[in-house]
């Protein structure tokens, strides 16, 4: 059975069939040749892989620490460990990485001076997060991420 279409509706079938033909060509060029994908060598470019600076920490925690998951690697003191603990910390529709809501009812208690920045992506997503411990909700949420941060102990 031949269907046979109004002037304007093959027109619009025609200029369909040629937008989509004029894709085909780009589909063939390799991702890699188009430079879509990361070169080869380089796992903190590939997937999972965040940087952490850590300051006023104390000897031993403060510095530049990077790790990549799936598989676990980095220069970090516990790169398997860190990996877990985000694992964990995934779940989808909530950002492991959000900073504490605003309004939030947070206890006066003040963890130290230790702050923390992570870059990179996680996910698939970028991320961008600051850490500090200058309250309850801050220190929770520092402690939620230990040990891709340092664990900081209280001082007796």
């Amino acid at each position: 059975m031949v269907s046979v279409l109004p002037g304007a509706g093959r027109r619009l079938l025609l200029a369909s069939l040629c937008a989509v033909a004029s894709l085909a060509p780009l589909a063939a060029v390799p991702a890699a040749a188009a430079g879509a994908l990361p070169p080869p060598g380089r796992p903190e470019d590939q997937g999972d892989h965040l940087t952490v600076v850590v300051r006023h920490a104390g000897a031993g925690r403060d510095g530049t620490y990077r790790v990549s998951c799936h598989p676990s690697a980095g220069r970090h003191p516990d790169a398997a460990g860190a990996c877990r603990v985000l694992d964990a910390q995934t779940r989808w529709g909530r950002d492991p990485f959000a900073p504490v809501p605003p309004g939030s009812t947070c206890t006066m208690l003040y963890g130290g001076p230790a702050t923390a920045r992570v870059t990179g992506t996680w996910a698939g997503r970028p991320v961008d997060a600051s850490y500090d411990r200058g309250n309850g909700c801050e220190i929770g949420r520092w402690d939620r991420m230990v040990p891709l941060l340092p664990e900081m102990r209280a001082s007796a």
